[in-house]
């Protein structure tokens, strides 16, 4: 059931409707997917999209997460035979997990502690005394309670100091107190460990470092908390101590006396020992988690960026992964990405084989008609790019360099080995750059995502945090651009909606056993994939030369009759509704709304009959690097060179330009203007022009600029 608090909490957070916000948690309880809610259930969240959709689920999630927390809190509580109506009525007040955590604090099971102890030799009564500030003569008071285990005076009002030090850690006023000023005031230090100087030189900026938390960005967070969990960094969050003392005095302090005074000491005493770790370690992972968010949302759009980029689309590849000393690895691939043949040239030094290379080259082009050549972008690829140039090729033969990040993952996955049992990993990596080029998003779901290399500090975020953000980009750009029922492999059809992993085994068996598909309705032969299934995935699979020519492309079964209506109200086939744009623009679209299907899908399924089953992704476009830069000796400051955008951080974007080692685009670099954010400007796999401003030969570091090209 969906409670109507929950709903007026996000609507307010996110600035959504409530009926929207509940018709998308009843859709979510239903089953269904976010790129199925978006798509096809734009009449009841008023055309959400992915992302308000997902923070909606995530939302509520977080609000579950705490309502459970707050139960959980009440029945220990009351167990304890704590619980009085005032508390209880706080506690269900409580809106934030800190404000939870707070008042739960004082009743957590503890471990033994200064204060326990001062209450297992009986000095609570002496603390109560105290606190209460209207002693003028601690002593006399403090005399009735040496024993045994308390032998002075000063012992039993330490003892009764470390009790207050503990109620005021525990008093949810003072947490606050302490809270507020490390939001404004904090600063992150950072100095190196002694004796790591050497070892841990890559961490110089930060060896003697401070910065206020809240203008800490997060790729300098990240890399300060690397330094110091590999040891070469000791780190510490806090704000001045003198303000937040004095607050938390002009707080407990009530008086001028020796109870007052008492009050004072343990006040300083709890900040120091107590309050000042436990905000510290609060505000060091709220900071983290804000750090990890960022890095994980740059992560998630560099990812999204390159699934999504161009294909080269069905056509016969020659692919390249270069080598020196063990040559390079050659192999042919047809139109649906089958491996059709295989080799090894020696084009480079030592062995320099050249004519033999140029002969096995030509002949596998003639032979298997060739149309595009991929070449990986790693070791020896510009030579062997300059290579194939010279052999003298058809002009019409298009020649890639590809991005090999992650190839080597992939060729000694299960997957590869599944894919390709009777050939060696070279082989199989040299298949993965062919596939890149002519599908990337089909080729890369293979391979875990922190595997491609395109994050910031990706290894340093929480890991399941970055997986689930991950995969939902995936699922994403998949059911985008849609998949092709009778081709895909089962790697790429459980990402696709509704379908999961064992669904797309039984498809891909079911394809095996008894042929291709040749309509979306024979998905309901499939063992396993019952309606809710079909209804989430039917839509996102495409399947070509069917009989209905709607089976291939975006328009839902569901909405089929309606389409038919359309055709027969025009008095023609479905089929000539997708050829034919004056029958489209004779669709009267007001006329076919029902309580079920409103104007955006109509206006979706329109949209789609003028382009069935388009790709939404732009077609692959050659690059060549410039053909007198190859390492980067060559490079001097003042040159202007074409490139390729590699990656994309919050502080600058990395251009590949032909030298092995990336440059830098500064953010203050890349436009003649303020950028706020690398990804405005640019994007991945974008060509771009730049000049070289800095070049550091001995660290292999390259300072470039998009500015004043």
């Amino acid at each position: 059931m969906i409670e109507y608090s929950t709903v007026k909490k996000i609507a307010k957070q996110l600035q959504i409707s409530e009926p929207q916000i509940r018709n998308v948690l009843k859709l979510l309880d239903e089953g269904s997917t976010v790129p199925f809610i978006s798509r096809y259930r734009k009449e009841m969240t008023g055309s959400l999209d992915e992302v308000a959709i997902t923070s909606i689920r995530d939302l509520n999630g977080k609000i579950t997460e705490l309502e459970e927390r707050r139960a959980m809190i009440v029945d220990t509580i009351e167990k304890q035979g704590n619980l009085t109506p005032d508390l209880k009525e706080k506690i269900l007040r409580a809106e934030s997990i800190n404000d939870l955590e707070d008042l739960y604090l004082p009743f957590k099971p503890k471990r033994k502690t200064r204060a326990s102890v001062a209450r297992e030799k009986g000095l609570e009564p002496l603390a109560k005394i105290i606190i209460k500030q209207n002693q003028t003569d601690l002593k006399i008071q403090a005399k009735q309670f040496i024993t045994n285990e308390v032998k002075t005076i000063d012992e039993a009002l330490q003892g009764a100091r470390d009790i207050i030090a503990e109620w005021i850690s525990e008093n949810a006023t003072a947490r606050n107190i302490c809270r507020n000023i490390f939001l404004k005031e904090a600063v992150i230090y950072s100095k190196i460990a002694k004796g790591k100087e050497e070892e841990g030189s890559k961490f110089r900026d930060y060896f003697d470092f401070s910065e206020p938390l809240k203008r800490c960005p997060s790729h300098r967070l990240l890399a300060i908390r690397r330094g110091e969990n590999e040891g070469f960094l000791k780190v510490k969050v806090e704000p001045e101590e003198t303000e937040v003392i004095d607050k938390l005095e002009h707080y407990f302090v009530k008086g001028i006396n020796d109870s007052s005074e008492q009050v004072a000491f343990a006040v300083k005493d709890s900040y120091k020992r107590l309050l000042q770790p436990s905000i510290e370690t609060e505000f060091a992972g709220e900071s983290k988690e804000k750090a990890d968010d960022e890095a994980i949302r740059v992560f998630a759009e560099n990812l999204r960026q390159l699934l999504m980029a161009s294909p080269l689309g069905s056509k016969t590849v020659l692919a390249i992964d270069p080598g020196f000393r063990t040559g390079c690895k050659v192999v042919c691939l047809d139109k649906q990405g089958a491996l059709i043949d295989n080799g090894t040239i020696y084009p480079h030094p030592p062995q320099g084989n050249l004519l033999e290379a140029s002969h096995t080259i030509s002949t596998l082009v003639k032979k298997h008609k060739v149309e595009a050549i991929a070449i990986g972008n790693g070791t020896a690829g510009r030579e062997t790019e300059d290579f194939i140039k010279k052999i003298g090729l058809d002009e019409a033969i298009q020649i890639f360099m590809v991005n090999e990040n992650g190839a080597s993952i992939y060729s000694a996955s299960a997957v590869a080995r599944e894919e390709f049992s009777s050939f060696d990993v070279t082989v199989r990596g040299t298949v993965s750059i062919g596939r890149r080029l002519m599908d990337p998003l089909s080729e890369l779901v293979k391979i875990d995502p922190k595997s491609i290399g395109v994050g910031q500090y990706q290894h340093d975020v929480d890991q399941s945090k970055l997986q689930k953000k991950l995969d939902e980009i995936v699922v994403c750009c998949v059911n985008q651009v849609g998949v092709d029922l009778n081709t895909a492999s089962k790697y790429l059809l459980k990402y696709v909606s509704g379908l999961g992993t064992q669904l797309a085994e039984n498809i891909v068996e079911h394809r095996n056993k008894n042929g291709a598909f040749r309509s979306r309705d024979e998905l309901k032969k499939v063992a396993r994939l019952g309606p809710k299934a079909f209804e989430q995935s039917a839509g996102f699979l495409r399947i070509r030369n069917a009989g209905n020519p709607l089976d291939n492309s975006a328009v839902h079964p569901e909405s089929y009759g309606i389409v038919k209506k359309m055709a027969n109200d025009l008095k023609c086939e479905v089929s000539d509704l997708l050829k034919n744009e004056t029958l489209r623009k004779s669709i009267q679209i007001e006329k076919y709304v029902s309580p079920s299907i409103g104007l955006p899908t109509l206006k979706d399924i329109v949209q789609e009959l003028a382009k069935p089953g388009r790709d939404p992704r732009s077609e692959a476009k050659a690059f060549s690097f410039d053909s007198t830069i190859h390492v980067i000796d060559d490079l001097r400051v003042g040159m202007v060179l074409p490139g390729i955008i590699t990656n994309i951080t919050n502080f600058g974007a990395f251009v590949d330009i032909g030298v092995k080692q990336d440059g830098l685009v500064h953010i203050s670099h890349l436009a003649n203007r303020f950028v706020s954010n690398p990804s405005e400007v640019v994007a991945l796999s974008q060509q771009v022009t730049v000049k070289v401003l800095e070049v550091d030969y001995s660290r292999k570091r390259i300072q470039l600029s998009m500015k004043d090209i």
